[in-house]
């Protein structure tokens, strides 16, 4: 949407699975980013193989946002209660920034989120300049585990 050419994080992962959902996120988000409003999108990946979309949106009160990964969460579940393998979210760059959309890991909150509906996730992070797959458990390693319904398997 902005005109200028961004550089697809995509080509930093060797694994197939993370380079496809890598690139899903950036497609979307360089159709749909919108400065201070859309930066963030997400791709997950269902164990039967669809792919889902979401898309930050943000609020002038910072709360009322929303995550992107909690976009593809609430798409994947609308489409499918399959289980949930793998997810990617690229942040594309400010005007201002160099032109380069780069791999972000899941917020605090969305991981929270995300293992509570898909306990066996992981997700696609940048390491050391490469776009790799890790358990979403090992960036949250003490996560909160309540009784207010049962565990997912």
């Amino acid at each position: 949407m902005t005109g200028r050419r961004v550089e697809a994080p995509s080509l930093s992962c060797s694994d197939p699975t993370a380079r496809e959902l890598v690139s899903a996120a950036f497609e979307a988000i360089s159709a749909r980013y919108v400065l201070a409003r859309h930066q963030i999108a997400a791709a997950l990946l269902d164990a039967d193989g669809g792919i889902h979309l979401g898309l930050h949106v943000d609020a002038m009160v910072g709360r009322a946002a929303v995550c992107a990964e909690a976009g593809a969460l609430s798409a994947a579940r609308l489409a499918t209660g399959a289980q949930l393998l793998v997810v990617a979210a690229v942040r594309y760059p400010k005007p201002s920034e160099p032109p380069l959309a780069r791999i972000v890991p899941p917020c605090g909150l969305c991981r929270e989120l995300l293992l509570d509906h898909g306990p066996g996730l992981h997700a696609v992070i940048a390491d050391g300049g490469q776009g790799v797959l890790v358990p979403v458990t090992g960036l949250l390693p003490h996560k909160y585990v309540g009784t207010k319904w049962p565990p997912v398997s």
